[in-house]
């Protein structure tokens, strides 16, 4: 079984002044995309990107950069990369968000059989999911549908919910604000993260 691993990164960083969130630093020379990368890359047998606009932006990653059709959001985001994963022979694809720096290191092994999604604190995080390659066309026909709440399509094609301690710090604390990008840095820093 063949998984390929998913950055959802085009977010517009409204709450940080736009821009890729992903550029941001963790650490002097170290940024949150590349702690996602780090922690992502063992865990597939590839990577890719998905962020809209000019592709070259993010040539420094070397990875395969899709864009979508239908710029809907994560949701739309995760169909490209489940077409992406139907043409290149994987069966899974495993989703995170490039403003997360966090997540556990053994997320596709505690979600399991797909499809999965994480949660914590009580708290859903569809973005953090394992989807089969076989539910391209459900998501098409919802974002043709206008229903654009991952948490809907989670729900929808029946993902478990797999639950994930937040002691001492909850694994999927993402930046949206300068203030989210200090406390990651002094949490990176301090080792308490990691």
């Amino acid at each position: 079984m063949r998984r390929l691993g998913l950055i959802l990164a085009g977010g517009q960083a409204r709450r940080m002044g736009g821009g890729d969130k992903g550029r941001l630093p963790l650490a002097a020379g170290y940024s949150l995309m590349q702690s996602v990368i780090d922690r992502l890359g063992p865990q597939c047998d590839a990577l890719v990107l998905s962020a809209n606009g000019p592709p070259a932006r993010f040539a420094d990653m070397g990875l395969p950069v899709l864009g979508d059709d239908i710029g809907a959001g994560p949701l739309a985001g995760v169909l490209a990369g489940l077409d992406y994963a139907a043409v290149h022979g994987f069966s899974q694809v495993l989703s995170v968000a490039a403003d997360t720096p966090f997540f556990p290191r053994d997320l596709a092994q505690r979600l399991g059989a797909a499809p999965a999604i994480a949660t914590s604190g009580g708290a859903a995080h569809p973005v953090f999911g394992l989807w089969p390659v076989g539910v391209a066309q459900d998501l098409r026909a919802a974002l043709g549908a206008g229903r654009l709440r991952m948490i809907g399509f989670a729900d929808q094609v029946g993902a478990r919910r797999v639950d994930f301690a937040v002691d001492p710090f909850d694994p999927f604390f993402n930046i949206n604000t300068p203030a989210d990008l200090a406390v990651a840095q002094q949490a990176f820093s301090a080792g308490c993260a990691l």
